[in-house]
């Protein structure tokens, strides 16, 4: 019985060797090129189109690991997403909160925001269909980002520039958001560096009492 299993064993075939040319490790380099590639796909496909199986021939990585590392496609989108962000939102402390905002709008130039809008109107309509995009959102950038910038509208309370129960501290994040998203559907065109300071001037920080 013993000597059946061992025979049975040895006649077991052996794992599939790596591709010739594929790469395994993920690493921090390796990780930045994956991300981008998911982009790009996303831009050329969207979502729905967008499989595991290109993901992992365009950067020449097995799928297996893809799965093993990210879970699955909606988590892989979500973190390149977050990847690509300009750095942490709390990290940019000018000294006012004009100054803050004012800054955070800039830290993208006009041709990326309106790639990036393009991108997430995409997103937007594939997560009404897709439960697992909209949590993989929420969680990798929805619910730090909004943390995030909680943090930069503490330091102004902190400051004295705005009372802590103004009642529009609770909706900036939903302002700002629907600032961006609504450019192209109102005035049909992208959003960029000038709208979004001068809608900052004249609508976000008035309704935090802010002088601008």
């Amino acid at each position: 019985m013993a000597e059946a299993s061992g025979a049975a064993a040895s006649a077991a075939p052996a794992e599939p060797a790596p591709a010739p040319g594929r790469r395994s490790r993920i690493t921090p380099q390796r990780e930045a090129e994956l991300y981008a590639a998911v982009l790009d796909l996303l831009r050329e496909v969207g979502y729905d189109a967008l499989t595991m199986d290109a993901v992992a021939a365009r950067t020449r990585s097995s799928k297996a690991t893809l799965y093993r590392q990210w879970g699955g496609k909606a988590e892989l989108v979500a973190t390149a997403i977050r990847h690509s962000k300009p750095g942490s939102i709390a990290d940019v402390d000018t000294g006012s909160l004009r100054g803050d905002l004012h800054a955070l709008v800039t830290r993208e130039d006009d041709c990326g925001m309106e790639q990036n809008s393009a991108l997430m109107r995409g997103l937007a309509m594939a997560m009404h269909t897709h439960p697992d995009l909209l949590r993989a959102f929420r969680e990798q950038l929805i619910e730090p980002e909004t943390a995030e910038f909680h943090r930069v509208l503490q330091r102004a309370v902190d400051r004295g520039e705005v009372r802590a129960d103004n009642p529009a501290l609770r909706y900036v994040v939903h302002m700002m958001i629907g600032a961006f998203a609504t450019r192209a559907i109102i005035d049909d065109q992208p959003p960029t560096q000038a709208f979004l300071r001068s809608y900052l001037d004249a609508v976000v920080l008035p309704a935090l009492g802010v002088p601008t």
